[in-house]
């Protein structure tokens, strides 16, 4: 068989030796010490981490790069809402394109090859920016799989019209039905009109839950019952859920046990979070980051990843979701020896099962989905942020890094 791409000598996992991948049609054909078969293109690995394309699970690619229009001077989640508000109005469909695709274009070339990004609409803005990611959704399908969230920003049943909206947004195609219950006048009512519409067209569902730095309100246990109660155990991912740092141990044990058994997935988004979070604490600043490790260790599946890039809710970043898992280790106490290797999950193989992903991963018969890392322990696959040297999307090279440094001495 002549191979379209053979990698030799990947490290897939530390203390284990190296391996030959050898990619046909799109598809991992052969794992072995040594592959035979010859190939159209051959990448020596020469010993250096070879792993799964990486996973966004919680962006906005219509909201990028707007920071400098209207700045949030006050950094607080509150004027970055209203900010945001004043600005929807403005955008163009031209608009909203070209930042998008600005966003893809500094996304893909870091090893992400799957994203989730939540797309608003509302009855201001109609569904300009909706149907420009959907667009995009098709453009970049070679380089890159996007599901959309249908996202309702400014509520729900506080904005009339948005509810209809909500129902043709989903016979227009998007992937997953979200929500935001903490804006809107009841959460519960807005949760259980997500589920409705949820059912009726079979996709799952993905809220922007509790952001808050306070335990006030919370609507996350209602959710995990709600999961349960309607059968969609696995199907459901909360971004944000930032209340639950001020949760004490005796309440927020019971509300992970529940959460776990309804198998919600949590997409923590510390680059927000830490910016927006805690802004009236005027000593001991809080993190006001949802609690990682008690979630992991609750058995919780626990994902990280970016949120925004560079506007009124996150006024930095550069799409690498490498670099905003390297800051959620300090921040959430993942850098001890045994806590380490179960952070490369949270944007592989975590984020995969929280968007139902199908043969994901490095094994024969997957998606040959790549990303070869110039490091050569897998354990430092987050710590080293190491240039992404190939990313391979159904099989065939999308990004070549072919940056050099030279130290003269």
């Amino acid at each position: 068989m002549n191979l379209d791409i053979l990698i030799q000598n990947a490290r897939l996992n530390d203390n284990e030796e190296t391996v030959d991948v050898g990619i046909k049609d799109g598809i991992i054909k052969e794992i072995s010490k040594k592959v035979s078969d010859s190939a159209e293109k051959v990448i020596d690995a020469e010993g250096r981490v070879l792993i799964p394309g990486m996973i966004e699970g919680h962006i906005h690619l219509d909201k990028a790069l707007i920071a400098g229009r209207k700045p949030n001077m006050s950094g607080t989640l509150k004027e970055a809402i209203e900010v945001t508000a004043a600005l929807k109005p403005t955008f163009t469909e031209e608009d909203i394109y070209e930042r998008a695709k600005d966003a893809l274009e500094m996304i893909i070339p870091r090893g992400v090859t799957q994203i989730r990004t939540h797309a608003e609409f509302d009855p201001a803005q109609g569904f300009t920016g909706f149907n420009t990611i959907m667009k995009l959704k098709e453009e970049y399908k070679n380089l890159i799989d996007i599901q959309v969230v249908a996202f309702p920003q400014e509520g729900i049943y506080q904005k009339p019209g948005t509810k209809e909206m909500m129902y043709e947004a989903m016979e227009m195609g998007a992937d997953v039905v979200g929500g935001i219950p903490y804006n809107d006048k009841d959460a519960q009512e807005h949760i259980d009109l997500v589920f409705e519409i949820a059912k009726k067209y079979d996709k799952p569902i993905d809220f922007h839950q509790d952001f808050s730095d306070e335990a006030n309100d919370m609507s996350i246990e209602y959710l995990s019952k709600k999961t349960i109660e309607e059968g969609y155990q696995g199907r459901v991912s909360v971004g944000h859920l930032t209340a639950l740092h001020a949760v004490p141990d005796e309440r927020l044990n019971p509300i992970i046990e529940k959460m776990a058994e309804a198998g919600i997935s949590v997409m923590a988004l510390p680059a927000t979070d830490l910016h927006l979070g805690a802004r009236n604490d005027e000593y001991n600043v809080r993190r006001a980051v949802t609690p990682i490790r008690k979630l992991r260790d609750g058995g919780v599946n626990v994902c990280i990843a970016t949120n925004n890039i560079r506007n009124a809710f996150t006024p930095y970043g550069n799409g690498d979701i490498i670099q905003t898992t390297m800051l959620a280790i300090p921040v959430g106490h993942l850098g001890g020896a045994k806590d380490l290797p179960t952070v490369l999950p949270m944007i592989t193989t975590n984020p995969a099962k929280a968007l139902g992903l199908e043969n994901y991963g490095i094994a024969e018969g997957n998606k040959a989905n790549l990303v070869l890392l110039d490091t050569k322990v897998k354990e430092h696959a987050i710590i080293d942020i190491p240039e992404r040297l190939y990313v391979i999307k159904d099989g065939r090279i999308s990004v070549k890094n072919t940056r050099t440094t030279t130290i003269y001495r």
